[in-house]
């Protein structure tokens, strides 16, 4: 869980510095508009990477664990359906 989120952050960060670095390096000597175009696509990754490390998986439960007060214990488990209300 923890590991293939982190793998994914590290896998679009890298690719991130791969295009900034490159585009300004060297293919700006071949294509200005090149470069400019990757930059432009290496913007948009460090959002993505950052919703990728943060999102949840489906065997995560970190949001789920009991907050440690009884009756909001029990009302959040009877809104997502896990214990029928008492009648």
């Amino acid at each position: 869980m923890y590991a293939r989120r982190r793998r994914t952050y590290f896998a679009l960060m890298g690719t991130c510095l791969v295009l900034f670095v490159s585009a300004w390096s060297f293919v700006r000597l071949w294509s200005v508009e090149a470069a400019v175009g990757m930059a432009f696509a290496a913007m948009f990754l460090p959002p993505l990477a950052a919703w990728a490390a943060n999102r949840r998986g489906p065997d995560d439960r970190w949001w789920d664990d009991p907050t440690g007060d009884r009756q909001s214990d029990e009302w959040w488990d009877e809104l997502d359906g896990k214990r029928k209300p008492e009648p």
